[in-house]
């Protein structure tokens, strides 16, 4: 398995970045959106992450290219809800299975817990059994399904909330 760098996106990442969301998009039900987007839509995207103070990060391969991205922000947007983010890893078609999800995901772990966060929420379309196992093997457990909320491709879709508890933070 390949060691990927970790580090945070920049602009240069953005058609990478648009690339395997709309693949998600596309062809997947890892994202529940239907429209693919342009690389001026991911950069406003970014720009109001990193202007909230979340994580945008990447996944790099020896060779230079973008191979995923992940990311956290605001689970809620009540003030009660401040110490819990909810995440999205996202890895392209060809490298799923290879290990940059872990990667990425122990990278967002490592940051929820600098910024003091409590709580990580994943919400993971049920049939999506390798996001919800590489969860439990970081250590989320499954809080809940809800069943049929959303719809791609024709079909309702389950979606699975997975939580991980940090050890980091206190309510203030």
């Amino acid at each position: 398995m390949e060691e990927h760098m970790i580090r945070d996106a920049v602009e240069a990442d953005l058609e990478a970045i648009r690339d395997i969301y709309n693949d998600a998009v596309a062809n997947t039900t890892a994202i529940w959106n239907e429209t693919l987007v342009d690389v001026a839509n991911r950069a406003a995207w970014l720009k109001a992450r990193n202007a909230a103070g979340f994580p945008v990060l990447v996944a790099v391969s020896d060779t230079a290219e973008v191979v995923g991205y992940a990311s956290f922000g605001e689970w809620r947007a009540f003030d009660g809800y401040r110490h819990t983010v909810e995440h999205s890893v996202y890895v392209r078609a060809d490298q799923r299975g290879a290990g940059v999800g872990r990667a990425l995901m122990l990278a967002l772990i490592e940051r929820a817990e600098a910024l003091g966060k409590h709580v990580m929420v994943a919400g993971i379309e049920s049939g999506n059994l390798g996001s919800i196992r590489l969860h439990e093997r970081l250590g989320f457990r499954e809080t809940g399904v809800m069943k049929e909320v959303g719809t791609k491709f024709g079909r309702w879709l389950d979606l699975t909330f997975m939580q991980l508890i940090l050890r980091t933070g206190s309510p203030e």
